[in-house]
């Protein structure tokens, strides 16, 4: 049975926290290899991401908090690891991340291949690191073959498995993964991300550089409000996809849930998981 595994973000209220527990007591039932946990832009929901991921391993599953480097010392990631240590957590998703708004200075790293080292160096094998790929070239990267580049070093650096951004392109992964797997040797995972809302899906993927086809547009826009339209499109392209990556041999899908369940327990129904 291949793999799978959830993401979900802090809850930010009492209400929030109560539906995010509904979503991962919905979605433990599918058996999910880890339930990651995000990091806000400079270490703004640590907390909050200390305290789900307790929860979710007091519940009896395997919790990968996310961290971020940009904006943190490494006293402050030290103190989180050790932290993470003493509570039994054994898997990270190691990002470099955004700076919040306004603040300037990177901190002690520049970027994630750094963070990979440094958790390396201070804790041995302790961790499972995942990292992030980008199959559709990082926003910021130079030219796609440096993404390339600089993906296959941070792998270098200690990684144990690699997460991609989402993407709506199957060949987008697949000559991704082309270009790298004589070069690496562990699971590159695609990350999936149900569409429900067309119009907080277009902010996220201009955001983060990850192109919704023309096709798609056109489509998810003449939706307009209809939502019921939308989830239902959503789920046969993303249902879709998912087969796809199957059969071209994905070792895992990795959900980016938005802290709710149907979307994607429809999705997994759809492919038989």
């Amino acid at each position: 049975m291949m793999n799978i595994s959830f993401e979900f973000f802090p809850a930010k209220t009492e209400e929030g926290a109560q539906k995010l527990r509904a979503t991962r007591e919905l979605l433990s039932e599918r058996q999910p290899e880890f339930f990651s946990v995000t990091f806000g832009a400079g270490g703004t929901t640590q907390d909050g991401t200390l305290s789900t991921v307790l929860e979710i391993k007091s519940a009896g599953e395997e919790a990968a908090p996310h961290l971020s480097c940009v904006g943190s010392s490494k006293d402050n990631v030290l103190a989180l690891l050790n932290q993470y240590k003493e509570h039994g957590i054994k898997r990270i998703v190691a990002l470099r991340g955004d700076l919040p708004s306004g603040m300037l200075e990177t901190g002690s790293f520049r970027y994630a291949s750094e963070l990979v080292e440094f958790i390396r160096k201070e804790t041995g094998d302790h961790f499972f690191i995942e990292v992030a790929a980008y199959p559709e070239t990082h926003p910021q990267a130079k030219s796609p073959a440096a993404d390339v580049d600089a993906f296959v070093h941070k792998v270098n650096c200690g990684a144990n498995s690699a997460i991609t951004q989402y993407f709506f392109n199957a060949d987008s992964f697949l000559y991704f993964r082309d270009q790298v797997q004589s070069r690496i040797s562990i699971p590159l995972i695609p990350g999936i991300m149900p569409i429900t809302n067309f119009s907080q899906l277009a902010r996220f993927s201009d955001a983060c550089g990850a192109e919704i086809p023309r096709w798609m547009r056109n489509r998810l826009q003449h939706f307009g409000d209809d939502r019921e339209s939308i989830r239902s499109f959503g789920l046969e392209v993303i249902s879709n996809l998912c087969e796809q990556l199957i059969k071209e041999g994905a070792p895992g899908l990795h959900f980016y849930t938005m802290n709710t369940a149907q979307p994607t327990l429809a999705i997994l129904d759809r492919i038989g998981y």
